[in-house]
């Protein structure tokens, strides 16, 4: 085999196949075959050329599952046929944050799927640091790692312990994330959204309450899950300005609020409301390799399924003609996986 099938999104709303020449490693490179792919809604936004700073064509994908086929070193640390998980985030290692250890906030970082060409094809050649061994993770569990990590990433920021009263906004993938792994922590966990089937979801796959902060209510059905107070924690996975200039109306007086969700615009927060609590504000981006590897953790013991968030699958064969239809404009999808041919 000298080429490969890819899909590009060649311009916003263009998605089509194109053969390429199969990736040779580089020595610090591993050459993987794809087995599995998260859709994150960065490839949504993408494909509507919604996406700040990204550039066409570009190959999406960036929640990777593959095995290993060849190791451009015999000292890369994998062997071929191992299964691997993608780290998708490439680090400078030179700037401040890489010689702090936040290689997640990277000032010249450069995600693979996004600024550079992912996984929506066969195979695809990535730096070997950028991989986690994943042999005890069924594959589109493993494919979920990456945003399952953003969670973990957002949990350790909030210092969240066991006992913490945790209120989680938004129960997009993200936001499912947080509350499992906030849960697994001993944490007592509400999620709050306005959607009823993604509320259901949350109680049926996670087994957690789940209210409507829009209810007139909402506030009291909240106490009551925490002994008549406010949450300690509060992380808002949303992405909505409203939902993030509102978030601190739920925190109680000392507590922590964390943004993991991203607006593009301007946030406005009531300083009264911020200083009377003496507020912890964090931000949230992105993760490091030590949230991914409790992640893997999380998922080889069971703690963390696919099934948490994932509720739609695709064949990579009949991707390019299902997008539009079963992924853009699926108000039921939560999360889907693309699983591609043996």
């Amino acid at each position: 085999m000298t080429t490969m099938k890819t899909l590009v999104v060649n311009e916003p709303r263009s998605l089509i196949w194109q053969a390429r020449p199969l990736p040779t490693p580089t020595a610090q490179d591993v050459l993987i075959k794809v087995i599995a792919a998260g859709i994150c809604g960065t490839d949504i936004h993408a494909w509507a050329g919604n996406q700040p700073f990204f550039s066409y064509p570009r190959v999406l994908g960036h929640e990777l599952c593959g095995e290993v086929v060849a190791c451009g070193s015999a000292t890369c640390g994998f062997t071929p046929g191992q299964r691997v998980a993608l780290i998708p985030y490439v680090a400078c290692g030179e700037c401040d944050a890489c010689q702090s250890g936040k290689t997640n906030c990277c000032e010249h970082i450069s995600v693979i799927g996004v600024h550079q060409d992912g996984g929506f094809c066969e195979y695809l050649s990535v730096p070997a640091t950028n991989l986690l061994a994943v042999d005890d993770v069924a594959p589109e569990a493993a494919a979920l790692i990456e945003p399952f990590a953003i969670s973990a990433h957002a949990v350790r920021r909030a210092g969240i312990v066991s006992g913490d009263a945790v209120l989680v906004i938004g129960a997009g993938p993200i936001g499912l994330g947080v509350a499992a792994i906030a849960a697994a922590a001993g944490a007592q966990v509400t999620v709050a959204d306005t959607s009823a089937p993604r509320r259901a979801h949350v109680a049926q796959q996670l087994g957690l309450t789940a209210h409507d902060p829009l209810e007139a209510d909402f506030e009291q059905q909240l106490r009551a899950g925490f002994g008549g107070k406010l949450a300690a924690k509060v992380i808002d996975a949303t992405g909505n300005p409203a939902s993030m200039n509102g978030a601190i109306t739920w925190l109680r007086h000392g507590g922590t609020l964390v943004f993991v969700g991203l607006h593009k615009g301007d946030l406005v927060i009531p300083d009264i409301a911020f200083h009377k609590r003496e507020t912890t504000l964090l931000g949230s981006r992105n993760a490091t390799r030590e949230d991914f590897a409790n992640v893997c953790e999380l998922m080889a013991n069971g703690t963390l399924r696919a099934d948490m968030m994932l509720n739609q699958r695709y064949d990579f064969a009949s991707l390019a003609a299902r997008f539009e239809p079963d992924v853009i404009n699926n108000r039921a999808l939560i999360k889907g996986v693309i699983h591609f041919p043996d």
